[in-house]
């Protein structure tokens, strides 16, 4: 299973040539972290992909609460869509 960029693109892009938006920013961050963890579920001791995983959720933090900050509507909207904290 590996993270489809184009797919993940287009569902949370806000026009046809958005690919840079925090919630696209967000979303592909997401499906790589959820992607990372079904790889660390099995493989226990790879570290050097932990390390990676731990780097990739303090991204998308750092892009929440910026998105938080600058625009809570769409911040909201975003955690509804990726089903984010509950």
């Amino acid at each position: 299973m590996s993270v489809n960029k184009s797919e993940v693109i287009k569902k949370h892009q806000q026009d046809a040539k958005d690919t840079g938006s925090p919630e696209v920013q967000v979303a592909l961050i997401t499906a790589r972290v959820t992607h990372l963890t079904e790889h660390l579920r099995t493989h226990r001791k790879d570290f050097h992909s932990r390390r990676g995983l731990i780097m990739l959720t303090n991204r998308r933090r750092k892009l929440l609460a910026y998105l938080k900050s600058s625009d809570l509507d769409r911040y909201n909207a975003l955690l509804a869509k990726l089903n984010l904290r509950k």
